[in-house]
């Protein structure tokens, strides 16, 4: 049994599904930027529309509210709040997450905004990105802007949605914006960000923000063969893409990487180690890995054989989210704070009756009571996503959503997942 104070909820982000890129003072996002480079976006997808949730945001809230969900994870578009990158606040930005907010506690919901869902603002990026040390700078006063309107109302603040997948897929492999292919190069970006996260933990703190984590994603490693190199192997993979990201916050230091960390100053992993109240953890499967062939990587990734798949070819194992979250409770001990499963979720197709999303996430509920009979203190578990959305590089083609969206009509269907969701929450709601 859950307890009764758990935090059921779901999770979008902004640039998947907001639209409105160009309205009241917006300003362009390196996903903008990225989408409009032809190849680079499955047909030529963008999300200049999306789900048009910026203008049906109350519509979008009363779903939420139809669940009985107690929590819904959002994130605020930097470019919306500061066009440049830095300077003043544009009023039009705020005013809209100011209302998304308010009609949050209207509806007895719980308010989960991320900061950071990777559409950094467009002069940033110009200016280096993430590469660039100043980014970290311009994170925190954005940050401090944002609390200063927000913190009131704001139960749990998410200062960065998953770090890894900007450095390894938007700097080192360049599948996502800002596709660069630095590969081993872009190492300087987890920290920046790292570094961005503990400077607007500060800030946040400042503007009395009550609750403050980081949500990371985490695809354990999995050696596929029972050498002692493919075991080296998944320790690499696991220290260079999920441990760096939270042995800085929690430990106070970064794994042995192997790696020259000249970009990293004295006094920055102090800043970093601040201490948090919350650590999110978003989860689809492990990762296949072998000894390197031959790549500039000290690892090979293969894909995982022997389980089913969802609509994107990822395998569903739900037993690998219970063996990571115990991974974490004997990793950090006593350090590690309170968990929220922060983005759980699976793609099919566009079906309303969607048994298959229904038995993945029956699965991954399953893999949280078991980790919590285990003693690891799971406090949420976020659905992603309570809408289809615009999917990074992949466009409109996969489908994440509770909620099935018609793109030319913008019509709302609630699947049977929805259904089920909706039962499952009122069954554990005292």
């Amino acid at each position: 049994m859950f307890p009764p104070d758990f935090q059921w909820g779901v999770a979008t982000s902004a640039y998947q599904i907001e639209g409105a890129t160009e309205e009241d003072g917006r300003g362009p996002s390196t996903w903008d930027t990225f989408c409009r480079q032809p190849g680079r976006v499955r047909d030529g997808h963008s999300a200049d529309v999306a789900c048009d949730h910026y203008h049906r945001w109350a519509e979008d809230l009363d779903l939420v509210a139809d669940l009985g969900a107690r929590a819904y994870r959002f994130s605020i578009a930097w470019p919306r709040v500061q066009p440049a990158g830095d300077g003043a606040a544009n009023p039009k930005g705020l005013d809209f997450y100011d209302r998304l907010i308010d009609g949050l506690a209207e509806r007895g919901i719980a308010a989960v905004p991320t900061l950071y869902h990777w559409d950094l603002p467009q002069p940033l990026e110009d200016a280096g990105g993430w590469m660039n040390r100043d980014t970290a700078h311009r994170f925190a006063e954005y940050a401090a802007l944002v609390a200063d309107r927000l913190a009131d109302r704001v139960d749990l603040w998410i200062t960065l949605n998953e770090p890894m997948v900007v450095m390894a897929y938007g700097y080192a492999f360049g599948i996502y914006a800002p596709g660069k292919t630095l590969m081993l190069g872009a190492l300087p970006t987890a920290h920046h960000q790292l570094l961005g996260h503990g400077l607007a933990t500060a800030a946040l703190r400042a503007a009395g923000a009550r609750r403050i984590g980081i949500a990371n994603h985490h695809t354990p490693a999995w050696p596929l063969g029972d050498t002692a190199e493919d075991a080296t192997a998944a320790a690499a993979f696991d220290d260079l893409l999920n441990w760096q990201f939270t042995d800085p916050i929690l430990r106070g230091r970064y794994p042995d990487l192997g790696l020259d960390l000249a970009h990293v100053r004295d006094g920055d992993l102090e800043l970093i180690a601040a201490p948090i109240d919350a650590l999110g953890v978003n989860y689809y499967h492990p990762t296949g890995v072998t000894a390197p062939a031959g790549d500039a990587l000290p690892f090979t990734m293969r894909d995982l054989t022997g389980y089913p798949t969802t609509g994107m070819g990822w395998p569903v194992v739900p037993d690998g989210l219970h063996r990571l979250l115990v991974d974490l409770r004997d990793r950090y001990g006593a350090a590690l704070p309170p968990v929220y499963i922060t983005e759980s979720g699976c793609s099919y197709d566009e079906s309303l009756d969607d048994s298959a999303r229904i038995g993945f996430l029956t699965a991954h509920v399953g893999a949280v009571q078991a980790a919590m009979n285990d003693g690891v203190d799971v406090r949420g578990y976020y659905v992603w996503s309570l809408l289809d959305n615009f999917e990074w590089a992949e466009g409109y083609g996969p489908r994440f959503g509770l909620v099935h969206v018609d793109y030319a009509t913008q019509r709302r269907t609630p699947r049977a997942s929805y259904a089920w969701y909706r039962d499952l929450i009122a069954a554990a709601t005292p």
